[in-house]
């Protein structure tokens, strides 16, 4: 008898126990809240704003508000890398505001670089839909996973994992990016190092790069700075 009731006791636990595991708010399982609107069009000019922007009115939303013609024209690519990015996020196309998406278009001269960077919001992934493209991350483990792409093809990159995509090819390259943020952030690591406003101290970038302090300028100057 003394043991029916242990057993049942442990039972009882048990199921307690996976009742509170099933409603406890982990980390794991939460998620950017559902929208409790059909849209959010982002007002841009509004002085207020809290993780986003807030919403425009509904009585000023207008088709256009639903429509983005950024990525049709073809970007400026007369710099050092050889390469542009034309975004479509939140900032140039309000209607993705709280919707979680965006997309960007890359355009590469051949030998042109879309340069090392990262988004620290968002997984990318991506289709060439021309020329041929080296893309290529490293993970945390300081691994390099790379291929070589042709029109059609995809790829993906981890959210917050260093990338890069070259133009490989003889003509130009271009591409179209998607990602899981109405506004993905991008840390261009040449840009970011060599380029902040104030500058990182050269003595960080010297030892942190082994070199010289002429090589840290050399660098600098390449892009203006």
């Amino acid at each position: 008898m003394g043991a029916m009731i242990t057993l049942s006791s442990s039972r009882t636990q048990l199921i307690f126990y996976l009742i509170v595991l099933l409603l406890s708010p982990f980390p794991y399982s939460s998620a950017d809240p559902d929208p409790l609107q059909d849209f959010c069009v982002a007002d841009l000019k509004s002085s207020t704003s809290a993780n986003g922007f807030p919403c425009k009115l509904s009585s000023e939303v207008t088709s256009d508000d639903f429509f983005f013609d950024g990525l049709v024209k073809e970007g400026n690519t007369s710099n050092p890398f050889g390469g542009s990015v034309t975004p479509g996020n939140v900032l140039s196309f309000p209607g993705v505001n709280t919707l979680g998406i965006s997309m960007n278009r890359v355009d590469l001269v051949p030998g042109g670089l879309n340069p090392p960077h990262l988004h620290p919001r968002s997984t990318e992934s991506g289709i060439v839909i021309e020329g041929k493209v080296l893309v290529g991350f490293v993970s945390t483990g300081n691994v390099f996973y790379s291929r070589v792409l042709g029109g059609g093809e995809m790829f993906v990159v981890p959210k917050g994992l260093v990338h890069f995509q070259m133009n490989v090819g003889e003509g130009k390259a271009l591409i179209f990016t998607a990602f899981n943020s109405e506004l993905p952030g991008a840390v261009v690591l040449p840009l970011t190092l060599f380029g902040s406003k104030p500058a990182v101290p050269i003595d960080v970038l010297t030892k942190a790069f082994q070199v010289d302090e002429d090589v840290v300028n050399g660098i600098k100057s390449k892009f203006g700075f």
